[in-house]
């Protein structure tokens, strides 16, 4: 499956199907914040590299693409489940790039200017999350 930006997508999506994926980032969000409290901030922070709405964004995809399916009388399951799989994917491979941006900020912070250190963890993440794009790209 080729991943490609369809920005009409916005239109198709509902306001509850937004609400859904709000919540869902909201949870997320306040359970690293309880895990942050009761284990300090190294452990929360690394829950926030958890892509906070994975779940409801999955389960959407998987639901449009079964739509799209079904209104040309075919089904959709497979179509779905494997647009599901991709972006639980790039999912997984955002949430190991947040990882490396964590522990280039941790490794670095106590010796360099906040704003050199935030643009190396940038550029870690971002140099980890398009590597691991194209790795999987090509063993796909």
């Amino acid at each position: 499956m080729k991943v490609t930006l369809d920005m009409s997508a916005f239109g198709k999506t509902t306001w509850y199907e937004y609400a859904i994926r709000f919540v869902f980032g909201g949870v997320i969000t306040a359970i690293a914040g309880v895990i942050a409290k009761e284990f300090g901030p190294g452990i929360g922070g690394l829950f926030l590299a958890f892509p906070a709405i994975f779940p409801a964004g999955a389960t959407l995809i998987e639901k449009h693409e079964n739509e799209k399916k079904a209104r040309v009388g075919l089904d959709g399951t497979q179509r779905g489940r494997a647009a599901a799989s991709v972006d639980a994917a790039g999912a997984s491979i955002g949430a190991l790039g947040l990882i490396c941006f964590a522990i280039t900020v941790w490794l670095l912070i106590t010796r360099y200017a906040p704003w050199l250190v935030l643009t190396a963890a940038t550029l870690t993440w971002l140099a980890v999350s398009v590597s691991g794009w194209y790795i999987r790209d090509k063993l796909m």
